[in-house]
């Protein structure tokens, strides 16, 4: 029989060709057990390809007593009860978190930033994923990521490349350890150098083995000391349907709970995958310049100052706004909003507010009804009476309501035969047109932000965003009013979405005189510059002016009045009504309220609040009525002050001209001239903005 040694350095050798990888570092020691009288026993310790070995060679054993070989059980190599001639030859192998490839503990130096930046990320060459080098691999490219993801260099394909390289290694070790926890701690491979044992007998495990079991078995991975209650459970069942893989095994059940270190695994992991992606986020999606992030944080306030957001932005409130709110819903993540698509399509819709230099509907209008449609939403309980597609067709419809506006009202459009008015055939030119130049910018690859939704949830979405923009048509606004008084006044407790929405799009539409008296003067303002700049137009072409479009024939306090009284109040009447019975038929999720921070879980369903702010009971709080009635009351002073200055002009022109007499004879007095006035200029808002809101 040959010496102990000589067999170690032959099972050494053997080990050494069986894998491609030089051997790292050997280390040999050969201990002799001899006390009480035992059997000598010579092990031999490896670190090979990122693996422990010990080699433990035992010499045949020694002849016994009769006593003894009676009452002793046969060793691993007996046959038929006769002693083996031969020894044994045991093998374990183990992995060591310190020198699997690098994977403890380690401090970053100068030699691995420099490695870092050598890292070629487009390199298609990558080891396995099963390989002791791909670890280190994996490592090298996520610390060359972050470095990149600083500068801002990285392209979305490349980082999913090598995030996914990366998860994949995770998933490989986490699948080789649970394997090897499955079944040992130590995988101990015993190598008879005697006959074979009978089949269906396994062969005990040598005390060498057991000692080693045992050791592993306290040497358990850090990852254990992650608490369960600090992550949420929508992130854990996340990170266990990417990170982990269902193995199925005869040694584990289905119905089985995963052991806890593997889910611990599997999120630390995910952690350091989500820390990447939230960088990449913050690198791709839009960056908010400080001030707008702060001005944005009083979004929820009815008098919101859109204004505000404008300058801040340098003209791009409804860019910065939408991504704002879209990322506050979380639907960005729900639907797979790709952000460099997300990017052009919202610059898109900015510039096609501001293609016409309009005074009125740009891009701060449609901010502006956006941000109403907003609070409308998470104030007053509507967002828990729909779904997550409605919340989207409803957000996206006040986005694109006013798109590629022409400055101008259909009336104007249709009496001076335009190419709209005759694409559309003289009905709702203007919003048939703002809702098909939407659809045609998103059918383009490059703004198509919609593209991760399926074809059921798209059909949803477009024919919910049909319907509202068709419903900012102001000639329809007397007929949506009677309707929806009708639908409220049954005792059938469903209502038409649709319909509904359509309501409080349109009231949003038009609801900046019942905004604060700063807001709505301002607005007031533009809304009739554009009116006067229609007139000019007009007078060019040899057509009659419409309503409050001449520059010096118009009642601006008047028209307001009768703009307040004839159809913001009783439209915004109407849908608190609506808003009251929504709240009364919802029931809120218990769910966290919408977060304030600009971003949610990946993938997870909106927040919606528990109780709205702007809720009391099952009542909806109406700020719009105080400020209605403020801005009317001073429209009301402003009337009365105009009355005066045009009489005291009335009066003064008449001695000029030396006909006071003859006037006051024949004509109508300054008085019954200005209350007819007022009439007029009452009605003509009313007409006007049937056709330009």
């Amino acid at each position: 029989m040959a010496s102990p040694g000589r067999k170690l350095a032959a099972g050494k050798e053997t080990l050494h060709k069986s894998n491609s990888d030089p051997v790292r570092r050997i280390h040999r020691q050969y201990a002799k057990n001899r006390g009480g009288g035992g059997t000598p026993v010579s092990r031999c310790f490896l670190n090979l390809d990122g693996y422990s070995y010990v080699i433990v060679a035992s010499p045949p054993e020694k002849k016994k007593d009769s006593a003894e070989e009676s009452s002793a059980p046969p060793p691993p190599s007996s046959k038929n009860g006769q002693l083996s001639k031969q020894g044994s030859l045991t093998i374990l192998r183990r992995s060591s978190s310190r020198t699997l490839s690098g994977r403890g503990p380690r401090n970053s130096s100068q030699s691995d930033v420099d490695a870092a930046d050598a890292v070629d990320l487009l390199q298609d060459a990558l080891p396995a994923v099963d390989t002791p080098e791909s670890c280190e691999k994996a490592a090298l490219r996520l610390r060359a990521l972050l470095r990149h993801l600083q500068e801002g260099e990285v392209a979305v394909g490349v980082l999913q490349k090598n995030l996914q390289y990366a998860a994949d290694v995770l998933d490989s070790i986490y699948v080789e350890e649970n394997n090897r926890s499955e079944t040992t701690k130590d995988r101990a491979i015993t190598i008879s150098l005697g006959p074979p044992t009978k089949k269906g007998r396994r062969p005990p495990l040598s005390a060498v083995a057991l000692a080693s079991r045992r050791h592993v078995g306290d040497e358990e991975d850090e990852l254990s000391e992650v608490e369960p209650d600090a992550v949420p459970q929508e992130v854990r069942e996340w990170l266990a349907s990417t990170f982990t893989r269902q193995l199925n095994t005869s040694r584990r059940k289905t119905d089985e709970k995963p052991r806890f270190r593997s889910v611990a695994n599997a999120i630390r992991a995910g952690i350091f995958v989500e820390r990447i992606y939230r960088r990449l986020s913050s690198a791709t999606f839009l960056q908010l310049p400080p001030e707008v992030t702060r001005i944005l944080k009083s979004v929820d306030e009815w008098n919101f100052d859109v204004w505000r957001l404008q300058e801040a932005s340098a003209n791009t409130p409804l860019r910065c706004l939408a991504y704002e709110l879209l990322n506050r819903y979380g639907l960005l993540h729900k639907f797979k909003m790709p952000p460099a698509t997300l990017e052009t399509f919202l610059t898109q819709v900015e510039n096609g507010y501001c293609k016409y230099k309009n005074p009125y509907h740009n891009n701060v209008h449609a901010a502006d009804v956006l941000q109403t449609m907003h609070y409308m939403l998470s104030q007053t309980g509507l967002m828990n009476w729909l779904n997550d597609v409605e919340i989207l067709a409803t957000l996206v419809a006040a986005l694109i309501h006013d798109f590629e506006h022409t400055g101008t009202t259909n009336n104007f459009h249709v009496m001076s035969g335009s190419e709209t008015a005759i694409l559309y055939n003289d009905r709702a030119v203007l919003e048939n047109h703002h809702i098909c130049a939407a659809f045609r910018l998103l059918r383009a690859e490059e703004h198509n932000v919609l593209v991760n939704l399926s074809r059921e949830e798209y059909r949803e979405f477009r024919s919910l965003v049909i319907e509202m923009v068709l419903a900012t048509d102001m000639s329809s606004h007397f007929q949506q009013i009677k309707a929806m008084k009708a639908m409220l006044a049954l005792q059938d407790t469903s209502l038409d979405k649709s319909k509904a929405l359509s309501l409080v799009l349109h009231c949003c539409d038009i609801s900046h005189p019942s905004k604060n008296w700063v807001l709505h003067e301002r607005w007031t303002t533009q809304l009739l510059e554009e009116f006067f700049r229609q007139g000019d137009k007009e007078r060019e072409l040899g057509l009659p002016y419409s309503p409050l479009c001449d520059r010096n024939n118009t009642l601006v306090a008047e028209s307001q009045i009768g703009f307040i009284d004839f159809i913001v109040d009783p439209s915004l009447g109407v849908c608190g009504d609506l808003l009251d019975k929504v709240a009364a038929l919802s029931v809120p999720p218990s769910t966290p309220t919408i977060a304030e921070e600009p971003h949610n879980e990946p993938g997870g369903p909106i927040k919606r609040p528990v109780r709205p702010g702007g809720v009391v009971g099952v009542e909806v709080r109406r700020p719009w009525q105080d400020c209605l009635a403020a801005n009317k009351a001073r429209w009301k002073e402003r009337a009365m002050k105009d009355a005066e200055i045009r009489a005291e002009m009335a009066l003064r022109n008449e001695k000029v001209n030396g006909e006071s007499g003859e006037g006051e004879g024949e004509g109508d007095s300054p008085e019954d001239t200005i209350e007819e006035e007022e009439g007029e200029g009452a009605k003509g808002e009313a007409s006007n903005e049937e056709n330009g809101e």
